[in-house]
């Protein structure tokens, strides 16, 4: 289901696949390639939400953006390129950068800004305002950076922004 609010409708390129089971609102952008699979919420009501290419927003996943500081920096989220959010993650950060795997049920807290090629494992809890620099492997509750993600990993910023233009093609067609 995508929605206006308050005269911002979603922008959602025709290469990229909503399921109709997921919610977008708001001012967001969404780029070609990416998907948005069911139970997934992308509400952009506080600020604005940009989603790169070959980004895939899995099942149950909720993005969302402002900050608590408001401050006008942080009241956005701007992602990179072939990110992924795994299953059931909550994400309310302002920067995301590119070939970023965030894990299953991870949360990502106000203010955060993660580099590129990063991996959030699966069940972290990124504190408010945490900077994650470029390579880096974050776990833990509350994470902690761990050290350099590797590319075994990495793999994962990969295949999966390489498989699920594909798959949502299939949805598409199946009219799902």
């Amino acid at each position: 289901m995508i929605r206006s609010f308050q005269g911002k409708v979603p922008k959602v390129h025709e290469g990229a696949f909503i399921s109709e089971a997921a919610y977008v609102v708001g001012d967001v952008e969404i780029g070609e390639g990416s998907s948005v699979w069911p139970g997934a919420v992308v509400r952009a009501d506080f600020g604005r939400i940009v989603i790169g290419v070959r980004c895939a927003i899995e099942d149950n996943c909720v993005l969302h953006c402002g900050s608590p500081s408001g401050n006008p920096d942080a009241m956005n989220l701007i992602v990179g390129d072939d990110v992924v959010f795994g299953h059931g993650a909550v994400v309310n950060a302002k920067k995301i950068g590119s070939r970023v795997l965030i894990g299953m049920n991870a949360t990502v807290l106000h203010d955060v800004a993660i580099g590129s090629d990063c991996i959030l494992a699966a069940g972290c809890v990124i504190r408010p305002g945490m900077a994650i620099p470029d390579g880096s492997f974050v776990a833990g509750i509350p994470a902690e950076i761990k050290g350099p993600a590797t590319k075994e990993q990495l793999f994962w910023t990969v295949a999966n922004p390489a498989a699920y233009p594909g798959l949502a093609e299939q949805y598409k067609k199946e009219g799902l």
